[in-house]
């Protein structure tokens, strides 16, 4: 057995990343794997604290300081089942949540001065080797149950979801827009933070476990929501938060500025081999161009080092905050900067310039043409907002301009108006436009509709949306199981 407790004379080793001239040039993950004896070394830094606040921080509740025994002991199959116990994407959590503000950012020897254990890194580790060994199988559930479940959408809620309730038996069915499943993980999360084959092989696996995927498949254009509930005892609506906020400045309309979703998604379908006539024709392609993002979040983070890597001559980005008030990933950040990104702090766009392009009607057909910069202007921040956060308030005169053939709007998403695209005004919204649900249970107001993820708790972090997809899913199994008692009796 291990000795534990060695963060007193052990340091705190991330797992080797690679070299920014070298990652600049593919969209591999930057970071390597533990070799077996480094992450049974780091996990044995875990204190085993009576309180572990890092399992306390963390949405899914994960029996961390169990599973880092276990792999400083060498027990590694041990430490996946109890990984995979509470978590159903543990190598997909391992690579993107934010530890740092999450498990790891609580990390009682973080808090002792002695640097955090690398709780993250030790989790992809742990399930990169169960997928190496063969330990990770199709799921196998010990009877089949009539029961069916019709989950919308096929990102990390839903299927989070129909794991969890296809290990009882339960019949399920996704519904998703895209021609690949995973939402975000497949096409909105660049290859350089989540390899699509790591995504790829977990959708295999639900399939395998009887899983039926109905994807090209859009509610209330290929199916509608009547018909869904018709099919199914239960309906859990996860679809995540797609329609992106905009900015309506002058000079939107100009040719090259794009949606960061539009941009990232033509680049990880490009990654898959397909063919994609924007990205072929330059439109979402920032090869030989000067791109500017506007944004401060993790989605910015990845439209710049996309850009960084499709070849850009120069990748600048726009944030009307400070660095330290920026809401995306600090880890983000530094690996942009190393890999060549600028940050303009304290920056926000005024306009975009373009030259007008006349159509066929003559001068009053004259429209916006090809972007060449982003007109800036300087802030400053004032007293803070209701979020504790300070104000950012602009500085008079302070306008530059900012030269772009490419700009990426950043801006977060936002739902769409599912009541009105579904035809179903009894699903309760919010004023924000998201989905009601009871926090515990996950219900809305419709009877059987359960509602998980972004769409209920607006743009998020995967590691929720897993809570979510598993709370729904335990809620639905218990109504069902009350359900056949009542019947039986």
């Amino acid at each position: 057995m291990s000795d534990m407790l060695k963060f007193v004379d052990v340091g705190r080793e991330m797992p080797e990343k690679r070299a920014a001239d070298e990652r600049r040039a593919d969209f591999g993950e930057i970071y390597g794997e533990y070799a077996r004896e480094k992450a049974a070394e780091q996990s044995a830094r875990c204190s085993q604290c009576g309180v572990p606040y890092c399992q306390s921080h963390c949405p899914l509740h994960n029996n961390i300081p169990d599973w880092l025994r276990l792999t400083a002991e060498g027990r590694l199959r041990e430490a996946y089942e109890i990984s995979q116990a509470t978590n159903t994407f543990p190598e997909i959590c391992g690579r993107i949540c934010p530890q740092d503000r999450l498990c790891e950012g609580n990390c009682v020897i973080e808090q002792s001065g002695h640097g955090t254990v690398t709780i993250g890194s030790v989790e992809k580790y742990i399930t990169d080797t169960a997928w190496d060994e063969g330990w990770v199988q199709p799921i196998k559930p010990y009877a089949e149950r009539r029961e069916s479940v019709g989950i919308i959408g096929a990102g990390p809620g839903g299927l989070a979801a129909a794991d969890h309730l296809r290990r009882e038996g339960i019949q399920v069915t996704v519904y998703d827009r895209y021609d690949r499943a995973g939402g975000l993980m497949t096409y909105g999360i660049p290859g350089f933070k989540l390899e699509k084959d790591v995504v790829m092989k977990r959708i295999d696996q639900l399939e395998q476990g009887g899983v039926t995927m109905q994807l090209n498949c859009e509610v209330g254009r290929d199916i509608s929501f009547n018909e869904i509930r018709e099919a199914h005892d239960a309906v859990i609506v996860a679809t995540g938060v797609y329609k992106s906020r905009d900015l309506t400045l002058h000079g939107s309309g100009s040719d090259g500025v794009v949606k960061a979703l539009d941009y990232l998604t033509a680049s990880n379908k490009t990654g898959f081999g397909d063919v994609i006539p924007e990205f072929e024709s330059g439109a979402l392609n920032a090869e030989g161009r000067r791109v500017v993002v506007i944004g401060g979040g993790d989605t910015a983070m990845d439209c710049v080092r996309t850009a960084i890597r499709q070849g850009a001559t120069s990748v600048k980005c726009l944030y009307r905050r400070d660095r330290a008030n920026m809401p995306g990933s600090q880890r983000e950040v530094q690996n942009a900067e190393e890999e060549g990104v600028q940050f303009e702090w304290l920056t926000a766009p005024k306009a975009f310039a373009s030259d007008l392009r006349v159509t066929d009607a003559g001068d009053t057909g004259a429209v916006a043409g090809p972007v060449r910069g982003v007109v800036v202007e300087r802030m400053r921040l004032g007293a803070p907002d209701a979020s504790g956060r300070q104000m950012p308030e602009l500085i008079e005169g302070s306008d530059y301009m900012e030269e772009a053939d490419l700009v990426v709007k950043a801006l977060g998403f936002e739902p769409e108006d599912l009541p009105t695209l579904w035809d179903q005004p009894e699903l309760e919204v919010t004023r924000w436009g998201t989905v009601k649900a009871d926090f515990r249970t996950h219900a809305t107001a419709m009877d059987a509709v359960y509602a998980v993820g972004d769409i209920v708790r607006g743009a998020s972090l995967v590691v929720w949306a897993i809570r979510d997809g598993r709370e729904a899913a335990e809620a639905i199994l218990a109504k069902l199981s009350s359900q056949a008692t009542i019947a039986a009796e």
